[in-house]
């Protein structure tokens, strides 16, 4: 058992900020709310703000800096190193540090920086209430490509006057122009910084716990689709750490993934390029390749399973096979489209192959599942 002087020493700093702003955001905005009310501007402004928070810390700080899972021009990593800095949670250099330790070790309870296995408290604020793990702090070695980065750089050594400009001068600019400062302050201020804390902690700890493993349960990632509302995509965590460097989180186009979308969407008029995507054959193998491991694992506790675990072998094992079929023809039908010879009487053939193919791998798809629905744990 670890006694009081064994402990980290605390950071008190950091205890006095998480501890003030959510207790005037908990008592202050409620009893500002009943007194004084809050119009439909000021809550604009709060979700405006929060957005421009979560925004940079989900589009830059990680999936740009921490992850190269895209390249962003000048103007919008600007954009994202002040929105990083209005969110108050450290330099883009100190968090990427942070956040490639975590998937390097992740879950290792000496290593990784917010170890979900170490519990939620710990995993969601806990970690930076003390000096744990000290030896890091100042150490950016697994950061060298981020270094090379000017607007790093000059965010790192400015963070804190840039943090103390952008949390006090725009919710205050904001009061001074709408005529309302305090309530500014309070709701802009307070209220913002604490929600865009808290919801991003939720991927360290939440989505540690709650939530599916489609893709692996190597590590304790979760997939959750009510985080991915809160986090601006972030929630499908599960396919983040086994996909990491992919710059969409949410991969299906009902997934509530607006990380995704900016990123996207910035990439039609030129703010970003090399958008990286983990190839779909890959990614429906390793969620087929989870389905049969735990079936498996089903199975083998199963009397007389003989049968049953071989039927599930040559159904998977199918499944593999048309995957790979299906995928390599239409690799080879896009070149073909980008060249405009799919239509060519010399490709027909190879177009109606790559027609069955697909009605092939739809069927067995149909098999595959109403096995996995028959053995469902």
């Amino acid at each position: 058992m670890i006694t009081q002087q064994q402990k980290p020493p605390v950071i008190w700093l950091n205890v006095a900020v998480f501890s003030v702003t959510f207790l005037v955001a908990l008592i202050g905005v409620p009893l500002y709310a009943y007194y004084y009310g809050f119009d439909w501007i000021q809550i604009t402004m709060l979700l405006v703000a929060f957005s421009f928070c979560g925004m940079s810390i989900t589009a830059g700080y990680h999936r740009l800096w921490s992850h190269k899972t895209y390249q962003a021009n000048a103007v919008l990593r600007f954009i994202f190193a002040i929105g990083g800095a209005f969110a108050l949670q450290n330099s883009i250099l100190h968090w990427s540090s942070d956040h490639r330790i975590h998937h390097r070790h992740v879950d290792n309870n000496d290593k990784d920086p917010y170890s979900a296995k170490k519990g939620f408290f710990y995993s969601h604020i806990g970690w930076m209430l003390r000096a744990y793990q000290a030896s890091r702090y100042h150490d950016y070695e697994n950061c060298r490509d981020l270094q090379k980065d000017n607007i790093v750089m000059w965010q790192h050594k400015y963070y804190l006057p840039l943090a103390i400009i952008t949390n006090f001068g725009i919710p205050l600019a904001f009061g001074l122009i709408h005529g309302d400062v305090w309530g500014a302050l309070l709701l802009v201020g307070f209220l913002r910084l604490v929600l865009s804390h808290h919801t991003t902690f939720f991927i360290n700890s939440l989505a540690h716990i709650w939530g599916s493993q489609p893709y692996t349960d190597r590590n304790t990632a979760r997939d959750n689709g009510f985080l991915a509302l809160l986090t601006f995509g972030e929630g499908y965590h599960n396919y983040h750490h086994i996909f990491e460097n992919d710059y969409r989180n949410g991969i299906c186009w009902w997934q509530f993934d607006p990380t995704k979308w900016l990123i996207k969407l910035c990439s039609w008029i030129g703010w970003t390029k090399n958008l990286k995507v983990t190839p779909a054959d890959r990614i429906e193998k390793t969620k087929a390749k989870m389905q049969f491991t735990r079936i498996q694992a089903h199975l083998s506790s199963m009397p007389n399973n003989m049968a049953r675990m071989s039927q599930l072998e040559g159904e998977y094992n199918a499944l593999i096979a048309k995957i790979s079929d299906y995928y390599q023809a239409k690799k080879r039908l896009l070149e073909l489209e980008k060249q405009k010879l799919a239509d060519s009487y010399d490709n027909f053939e190879f177009v109606q192959q790559y027609k069955s193919m697909k009605e092939r791998l739809e069927l067995q798809r149909r098999e595959w599942k109403g096995l996995i629905q028959q053995y469902a744990l």
